[in-house]
């Protein structure tokens, strides 16, 4: 069984007007929707924004489910000047940004005590999803590179090279990298599929707007067709 974690209600709500047999649990004060679509089980449920709704979310999805994969969807701000706003992104693997224990001689992202840097994403679930967007998505691009997740929202372009100079980041958001470091904890595979929204370098007001509806469009389609594949 799958566990679909949502970033944005309207994303979610696409979804389960596509399922049937659903029930609805509640813990945490997130709603899991659970039912069948296209012929497979699935959760879906929307996290809250921020690296520990995520964490927490995606451990219910392990203990309470007993899911067999995770795949998260949002959006996100764009690292890289060939990633253009509607593009996605697939996460090869994931680090969270803001860890910062540089005071123990650890570089940046690195989690202490952890025995990896970054958290490396399904290979088959990558795989899965880059012929799926490029079948239901012809119009955009899709890349798969390393997902940066901290608990700000990146608008400042200093900021933004900083990203991209440590880390190597294709896009930047809140919540991917907890998901997959629940994910590998839990030894359940995981990848993150991200819209990209805006640029992460100040223009994110004007462009959020008018493109979210397209970025939940795009999601959805790529979804729908990676469920029926499973």
């Amino acid at each position: 069984m799958l566990g679909i974690i949502g970033a944005m209600d309207e994303e979610v709500l696409k979804i389960k007007e596509h399922m049937e047999q659903v029930t609805v649990e509640t813990y945490a004060g997130m709603e899991f929707h659970r039912g069948m679509l296209n012929g497979k089980e699935l959760v879906v449920v929307r996290s809250g924004i921020g690296k520990v709704n995520a964490g927490i979310c995606s451990q219910i999805l392990v203990d309470k489910f007993g899911v067999e994969g995770i795949v998260n969807t949002g959006v996100a701000g764009s690292l890289k000047n060939e990633i253009n706003i509607g593009d996605i992104v697939l996460s090869s693997d994931a680090v969270q940004h803001d860890m910062d224990a540089t005071g123990f001689g650890d570089p940046h992202g690195q989690i202490p005590r952890m025995d990896t840097f970054s958290f490396k994403a399904s290979e088959k679930l990558i795989e899965l999803a880059k012929e799926c967007c490029e079948r239901v998505n012809p119009d955009i691009q899709v890349f798969v590179g390393r997902v940066l997740s901290g608990d700000q929202f990146i608008s400042d372009k200093e900021k933004k090279q900083w990203l991209v100079d440590t880390f190597g980041g294709y896009c930047t958001e809140m919540e991917g990298a907890a998901i997959a470091q629940a994910a590998y904890l839990n030894k359940v595979p995981y990848l993150v599929i991200r819209a990209i929204s805006d640029k992460a370098d100040g223009s994110a007001g004007m462009d959020y707007a008018a493109f979210e509806a397209k970025a939940i469009e795009h999601s959805v389609k790529l979804l729908m067709e990676m469920v029926a594949r499973l």
